[in-house]
């Protein structure tokens, strides 16, 4: 007799699965629709469908679904606005992956949750490893943090993926915001002594699937889904001015200059001048250094992630084709 919680299986012998997604509106949420939807029956969650705030609001929606896996894609994000509004980045970063993960380790569930580079100070030389010192500079990374640990204290089977400098074709995020303002001005002024790997929302979500869907494989063949924390970013290293420069110049090269909206027309900016951190203060502090190693999950799911430069390239041919 099979056990009550084996994964049903689909015509072709795959598992089929159960699948919650939350932050579905999200840059990575929104993309995660498209890409688990062959692994089996969907049911995609925001803000305004569940209070993210309210523990019983959260729990009741896992436990009423129930799921085979959650991926939580949902999580508070204003970096800066999170240190004057830390207890509500606290309920949304810590309060709600907390009561999935208990709904998980009840029925014998995986979530799949996303954190952070903010979760290490950057003073690292190199790229960071999953077994590093942590010590978050702002109460946005602290509050992933605390995240982490509590959906690794709940026992539940869990896959943690850290990522750095998500950006997409639609939402608030960097990429659109150079975009914008290389429309409005002649010369970008961009912070250079801040390094990381620029990842594509979409190419998160399309290894989020390789991952559910290798986890449920090994959940068929031994009983019992994989566990842990791993890096998840684009390959390379640039700067904030780098990332700028680059998407001037690949929107250059694949944009119409006589085109409308968004991704055409021409930029009035040329070139990306250099400054430095303490030139842009901001509320929070960043790390000068968010490169993450991609060993571990390379090694356990046998994933390369494309390097920064072609992830950006893909993401804007993307856009320019809409």
């Amino acid at each position: 007799m099979s056990s009550p919680n084996a994964p049903k299986m689909g015509a072709s012998g795959a598992p089929s699965l159960r699948l919650l997604i939350t932050g579905c509106y999200g840059q990575v949420g929104w993309h995660l629709q498209r890409t688990l939807a062959p692994l089996g029956e969907v049911m995609a969650i925001d803000i305004d469908t569940v209070d993210l705030t309210d523990a019983t609001s959260v729990s009741e929606t896992v436990r009423n679904f129930v799921p085979d896996v959650v991926v939580n894609a949902a999580a508070y994000t204003a970096v800066d606005k999170a240190e004057s509004e830390s207890e509500l980045a606290r309920a949304i970063n810590v309060g709600a992956p907390a009561q999935i993960a208990k709904e998980c380790a009840a029925t014998g569930a995986l979530i799949v949750h996303y954190s952070t580079d903010y979760v290490y100070d950057g003073s690292k030389p190199g790229p960071y490893v999953e077994t590093d010192a942590i010590g978050p500079l702002s109460a946005y990374g602290e509050t992933k943090l605390a995240g982490d640990r509590a959906i690794m204290g709940c026992g539940c089977a869990h896959i943690i993926l850290r990522t750095t400098w998500v950006y997409d074709i639609r939402g608030k995020n960097f990429l659109r915001t150079i975009l914008r303002l290389a429309k409005e001005k002649e010369e970008l002024r961009i912070v250079g002594d801040q390094f990381g790997a620029p990842t594509w929302a979409r190419m998160l979500a399309e290894t989020t699937a390789i991952v559910v869907a290798k986890s449920a494989e090994r959940r068929k063949t031994s009983g019992a889904w994989p566990s842990g924390l791993f890096h998840l970013t684009a390959g390379g290293r640039t700067s904030w001015a780098g990332f700028a420069q680059a998407i001037l110049e690949e929107y250059e090269t694949l944009a119409s200059p006589d085109g409308a909206g968004e991704y055409g027309g021409p930029l009035k900016a040329r070139r990306v001048v250099e400054i430095g951190t303490h030139e842009y203060p901001t509320p929070a502090r960043r790390p000068v250094n968010s490169v993450l190693s991609n060993a571990a999950i390379q090694r356990e799911f046998g994933i390369t992630m494309p390097d920064w430069r072609t992830q950006l390239r893909l993401a804007l041919q993307d856009a320019v084709r809409r």
